[in-house]
């Protein structure tokens, strides 16, 4: 560039070009072959408040950039499923042994302690398996955030799981020798069992219902629409499962606490199913196809017939059993059907696409 020229009197040379054509006649523009402006005269934009113009945007074509997804999928695998039943039949376990211990059922309150110990115990296994490391468990323990599901939940388990232990060893006390240092223990058992039982029986609700928000906070279509339904849900079927607990083992003269909970776990289950499956519109598609579909219609025809066998199977042995049995696997069906419908939903660019345009034109419309 010659010293002579500057940069701006080059600038100004270039900006007097475009003014120079229109007044001589020059191709600008379509004329001189470069790409249409948008029309003009496209509906008005109706941003906020005011007017404006609005874009008109072509139907969506729901295919996906080098097959990726709109969203990415879950990199969950199917060990949170099994954590999403097991922290469930934990939750439902207490409340099952909470009934037996103020009743004054012993065998109801014992199955309880034992199956919340060992449903906690397997929980936190799938928790850390999916975590990848132990420490990484500990990690979330360093801050206590309250609008943070995961935090909270982390929380949770760690206050229920100490509880629920202590009340199933405590259920070991008959067993220990009245005198010495053990004698000791077998006086202590009984009463710090009773309390930690009464922890663990207060802390089971938020641990039944806590996983269902996790869910809902995600970004995944399905598990974000269905917040309402998905913490009843999960209740529901911690309910049922523990009662199937009481139902098996415990004898029917004892298991009348288990056959109201399952009453309860299953009227609550099954209407957040019916709801999940009829009222978020498209987005209840992954519920009612494929995989989850079936997951989910097998868990309704289960918890229906396991209910059916608690109400009708109080003098029969081998039917409250099996309708314990019956309740139990239904929740499996429940959690892994909800958990595989919101896997689907994010595969699928039409579970993200399409709610959004239908929001944006709600909006547009003055609906919202």
């Amino acid at each position: 560039m010659s010293p002579d020229r500057p940069v701006g009197d080059l600038f100004r040379r270039f900006r007097e070009r475009p003014a120079a054509g229109r007044v001589n006649g020059s191709a600008t523009g379509r004329d001189a072959g470069l790409a249409p402006h948008p029309s003009r005269d496209a509906a008005p934009r109706r941003g906020g408040r005011g007017g404006g113009e609005q874009l008109n945007v072509p139907p969506a074509e729901f295919t996906s950039y080098y097959g990726r997804p709109v969203l990415k999928p879950p990199v969950w695998r199917w060990d949170v499923a099994a954590y999403l039943f097991t922290g469930g039949l934990a939750a439902g376990s207490s409340l099952l042994a909470a009934g037996g211990q103020l009743t004054g059922r012993p065998a109801l309150r014992r199955a309880g302690r034992v199956s919340a110990l060992a449903a906690v115990g397997a929980s936190t296994y799938f928790l850390v398996n999916d975590l990848g490391r132990p420490s990484r468990f500990h990690h979330m323990l360093r801050v206590a955030k309250v609008t943070s599901p995961m935090s909270v939940g982390t929380w949770i388990l760690s206050v229920f799981g100490p509880a629920a232990g202590v009340a199933a060893v405590a259920e070991a006390a008959p067993l220990l020798p009245d005198r010495g240092v053990l004698g000791f223990g077998r006086r202590l058992l009984p009463p710090a069992g009773h309390a930690a039982g009464v922890v663990a029986a207060v802390t089971a609700p938020a641990l039944a219902t806590y996983t269902g928000v996790l869910l809902a906070d995600t970004a995944v279509p399905s598990w974000h629409e269905a917040y309402p339904e998905l913490p009843a849900i999960f209740a529901g079927s911690a309910l049922a499962s523990g009662a199937g607990v009481g139902l098996v083992a415990a004898p029917g003269a004892q298991a009348g606490p288990a056959r109201r909970l399952a009453v309860a776990g299953a009227a609550m289950e099954l209407w957040g199913s019916h709801r999940v499956e009829n009222r978020l519109g498209l987005l209840s598609e992954p519920y009612t196809q494929g995989t989850p579909g079936k997951l989910l219609r097998a868990g309704r025809a289960l918890t229906a017939a396991g209910v059916a066998g608690a109400l009708l199977g109080r003098r029969s042995r081998v039917l409250s059993a099996l309708s314990g049995g019956a309740l139990i696997a239904a929740s499996v069906c429940t959690r892994f059907g909800i958990f595989h419908g919101g896997v689907a939903s994010a595969r699928d660019p039409r579970y993200t696409v399409v709610p959004q345009r239908e929001r944006a034109d709600r909006r547009a419309a003055g609906q919202d």
